[in-house]
């Protein structure tokens, strides 16, 4: 009977861990989202990761922090005569982003070397927890290899080290939802279909790389119009043949137009997708309704963000709205998974 209760609780308190890591990381792509909407993300010049838990609490450690801004590109070639309370509403962005890395990071990694101590996890399980792990000591090093490509020679981050450092994050919280729904189950029946919506999977994360692009590079400035883009389908300064050059990744007229074919090629994918799997009653009809509204929210959302001028509550919703579209795939391919057909 004790061990049963020492059972229960445990399960509990992992069930608790769980949900409060995934809604932390969550939360921090919302925050990063933000900070890299309001151009915050070079504030902080120096990485700081033990001294810089504590915000400037004095006049003076305001003015070091505003000092060291001023010698990057960003606020000379952007940001010059900025004053220190524009220079604050920046700050506490990139401030409120690091502090939540490292209370997620913290948050993860104590409980689960306790849970560790206490033998409470099968190989499998240590296996996928501790990859996690490592991915957060990952995304601290990338967080920083990111914002270091915008202290020197340039007046913003690179969109490569962006997207890596989003795709990392989306990566750890896809993996935190896959072990939450697996977590007590002790057979999965991977089939076709499985392995189809794995291969869905992998497109939307490939879409959600090249978002990154586009808001690394400011992309959904120009061509604000949909479904043309400023009358064209294929605008004017956009060649096909040229996605073959890497540098044509760094153009945000290729970035855009790439971001859209991609946006109606998942479309095309998931009708058939939502075609076999509903013919083959593989899943209840309201697993593939829940993603197909997730597509058609982040389509009207991404339609919004260029029509309204690049608003940034739409373009961050934007963002959020990919956590769902990820969440709702996952949770279709557990219920794939799961099926005895």
């Amino acid at each position: 009977m004790r061990n049963t209760n020492n059972l229960n609780k445990n399960n509990t308190y992992v069930t608790i861990w769980l949900y409060l890591s995934l809604f932390l990381v969550a939360s921090l792509i919302f925050i990063g989202g933000l900070t890299r909407l309001t151009e915050s993300g070079l504030s902080i010049t120096n990485w700081e990761l033990f001294s810089g838990i504590l915000p400037p609490l004095t006049d003076k450690k305001w003015e070091e922090y505003f000092s060291l801004y001023k010698q990057i590109p960003q606020y000379k070639e952007i940001n010059f005569g900025m004053s220190l309370v524009e220079f604050k509403y920046i700050f506490w962005w990139e401030y409120i982003h690091r502090l939540l890395a490292r209370l997620a990071s913290l948050v993860f990694i104590l409980p689960f070397i306790y849970f560790l101590i206490k033998k409470i996890f099968n190989f499998k399980q240590i296996a996928l927890y501790s990859i996690i792990s490592l991915l957060f000591f990952f995304q601290g090093f990338l967080g920083w290899y990111m914002v270091k490509s915008g202290l020197i020679s340039n007046t913003d981050v690179s969109h490569f080290r962006l997207s890596a450092h989003l795709l990392g994050a989306q990566i750890i919280l896809s993996l935190l939802f896959f072990s939450i729904l697996f977590r007590n189950i002790k057979k999965i029946h991977l089939n076709f279909y499985s392995y189809l919506i794995l291969s869905f999977l992998i497109i939307v994360f490939f879409q959600i790389a090249i978002g990154a692009f586009v808001s690394g590079l400011d992309a959904a400035k120009i061509y604000q119009t949909w479904p043309l883009m400023n009358g064209h389908f294929v605008p004017e300064d956009v060649l096909i043949k040229e996605f073959s050059n890497s540098k044509s990744y760094s153009s945000p007229s290729h970035v855009q137009f790439l971001h859209r074919i991609i946006a109606y090629f998942i479309i095309f994918i998931f009708s058939f997708i939502f075609y076999f799997l509903l013919k083959n009653k593989i899943v209840n009809l309201k697993y593939l309704f829940l993603v197909l509204s997730a597509i058609i929210f982040q389509v009207l959302l991404g339609i919004l963000v260029l029509t309204s001028g690049f608003k940034i509550y739409f373009a961050s919703l934007h963002q959020v709205g990919s956590i769902f579209l990820l969440f709702s795939i996952i949770y279709l391919f557990y219920q794939a998974s799961i099926s005895q057909k």
